[in-house]
């Protein structure tokens, strides 16, 4: 078996990543840190998985905590694992991050969206942006990856493709995306508790959410993003807008260009987040509308499957030279 770690194991990635790894033939977590919940059970922390980790108890990190780890997992906020890459990544143990600290190309695009300066600028060439769908090569070869964002996955799966085949204006781009409240945290916060929630429908982080940034990169275009707060647990639905170069058909170009992917399903229907729900499945359609030239594409994924856990999970089997989609899978749980 794969001696795993997992920094940020008491959180909700954390868990996802347990229960994924529950059913993985190879990946096995063997230290779990998570210094909120440091000493506690994990059957305290995450009850729901106290029948596959019975006697699995959270801790704090040390360094010689890493001692007989094959692979790290990192589900921490932002500006965390700035702080630990080096350690990992100088043991020779293979990294995948899901905080933003690497996923963009340079130092100065990170201190703008993000406030402050990159401390660890040097370690940012050493990372693989992780969408396998765009990067699969590279992820392949890679030591270390920084797994994409969850409204950045849904977004650049949609748009890349149709902006890459010059389908589409790479300028102008706009997405609106709603996500659960999972998405921000397990953290108890006023503004996601559920009196704040529960029949409401609320946009956040106008013009400045950090996403933003992962978007341009990847798709290659400017994009305006407005991402929502919608009263559910889990999931993202993106409602993505181009402008077409000419008449075209957008539902084709995306079926050929996912035809071969595991964990795209590109459909004539409108994807629901209840599709994809507890998968590492994305649910893809695109309209061209005539009359205003202007292209649609709804995007539907899980953002604690492949918008975090699954796809950490998918990128770290293509590292290790395992299946792609070993522990993983593109069907939801339904109703």
């Amino acid at each position: 078996m794969i001696r795993t770690a997992i920094f940020g194991a008491s959180g909700y990635v954390g868990g996802e990543l347990l229960r994924l790894m529950a059913a993985h033939p190879q990946l096995a977590p063997a230290r779990l840190f998570g210094e909120s919940k440091a000493g506690q059970p994990l059957a305290m922390v995450h009850p729901h998985l106290a029948a596959a980790y019975p006697d699995t108890v959270v801790e704090r990190f040390d360094h010689a905590s890493l001692d007989g780890i094959d692979l790290v997992f990192a589900a921490l906020p932002h500006g965390h694992s700035q702080r630990l890459a080096k350690t990992i990544l100088d043991r020779g143990i293979p990294l995948v991050d899901l905080g933003a600290d690497f996923r963009l190309d340079d130092a100065a695009t990170y201190e703008r969206w993000y406030g402050h300066a990159h401390q660890a600028p040097e370690l940012l060439d050493r990372f693989v942006y992780g969408i396998p769908e765009l990067n699969r090569e590279s992820i392949v070869s890679a030591n270390a990856v920084a797994a994409a964002g969850c409204y950045a996955t849904a977004a650049i799966l949609a748009l890349r493709p149709l902006v890459a085949a010059g389908l589409v204006e790479a300028n102008g781009l706009i997405v609106d995306a709603a996500s659960g409240v999972s998405g921000a945290g397990r953290e108890a916060k006023e503004a996601t508790g559920f009196s704040a929630v529960d029949g409401s429908f609320a946009a956040y982080g106008l013009l400045t959410h950090r996403h933003t940034a992962e978007m341009e990169m990847a798709i290659g275009g400017q994009v305006l993003f407005t991402p929502h707060l919608v009263p559910m647990t889990r999931g993202i639905l993106a409602t993505c807008y181009a402008t077409a170069v000419a008449p075209c058909d957008p539902l084709e170009s995306l079926i050929q260009a996912y035809a071969c992917e595991p964990f795209i399903h590109v459909t004539d229907q409108l994807p629901a987040t209840k599709w994809v729900a507890g998968s590492n499945g994305v649910q893809l359609t695109a309209r061209y509308d005539e009359r205003t030239r202007r292209v649609v594409v709804l995007s539907a994924i899980d953002n604690l499957g492949k918008g975090a856990a699954g796809q950490m999970i998918q990128c770290a089997n293509l590292m290790l030279g395992l299946d792609e989609s070993a522990g993983l899978t593109a069907i939801g749980v339904y109703p």
